[in-house]
């Protein structure tokens, strides 16, 4: 299917989310996924009016900026080796998964800008994947006034693969609880106004339980072109 069609049934399934939750759907930021697709159907996606695209490598972000540029709002959602800052932060707006002291670091240290920071949090535990504990979340916030260009715009995490739903919303309310916590913190450099959290499978749980950025991919824009 053609992406804008894929994305008027999203749509369709975001204002349903919002009505149960009593949100407005100006409240929610679809990012596109496009790390299984090409340039082509990437700026497909754009075409259909997304402003907001994901890429989890930068080499993927990389061979698309040099083609769409400054075109969509770029956000780097997967995880990020230190070391490969430097082939990215001059192009992304966003980066979803900040999760230790060193990223920070190297972070501030190539950036000529402020950059919007999630915080990566692991709110189901699960070993296979990257993020913070919530425990370790508040003082993590706090040492990141020692970096200038990295604003904490809010937190994120991946819930588990699952088709159970209960435990669906316990992860996603999780990080909302979460979120209002350490909004209490008052920190001018970290005010945490959003929750990037949602993807193909359950970004309609997740708006319920609070989410202000979805991450689709699959089901927007497919696996490839």
């Amino acid at each position: 299917m053609r992406v804008i069609e894929n994305l008027q049934k999203i749509k369709e399934e975001i204002a349903a989310a919002c009505v149960k939750s009593n949100r407005s759907p100006e409240e929610i930021t679809i990012i596109a996924v496009t790390k299984y697709v090409s340039v082509e159907r990437a700026n497909e996606a754009i075409e259909a009016g997304l402003t907001h695209l994901g890429e989890n490598y930068d080499e993927g972000l990389n061979a698309k900026w040099e083609v769409l540029k400054d075109k969509p709002i770029w956000h780097f959602i997967g995880s990020l080796q230190t070391r490969k800052v430097k082939n990215i932060i001059d192009k992304v707006d966003y980066i979803h998964s900040l999760d230790r002291l060193s990223l920070a670091k190297e972070i501030n240290k190539r950036a000529d800008r402020k950059i919007k920071c999630f915080v990566q949090v692991n709110v189901s535990g699960e070993e296979s994947k990257h993020g913070l504990t919530p425990e370790e979340v508040p003082a993590f916030l706090e040492a990141l006034q020692e970096f200038p260009n990295i604003v904490a715009a809010g937190l994120m995490t991946m819930a588990p693969f699952t088709e159970n739903k209960t435990l669906l919303h316990q992860c996603f309310h999780r990080l909302k609880e979460l979120q209002l916590a350490v909004q209490n913190m008052n920190l001018d450099y970290a005010p945490c106004t959003e929750l990037s959290m949602g993807m193909s499978n359950d970004y309609s749980i997740a708006i319920e339980e609070g989410a202000t950025m979805v991450r689709i991919g699959t089901a927007l824009v497919g696996e490839d072109a």
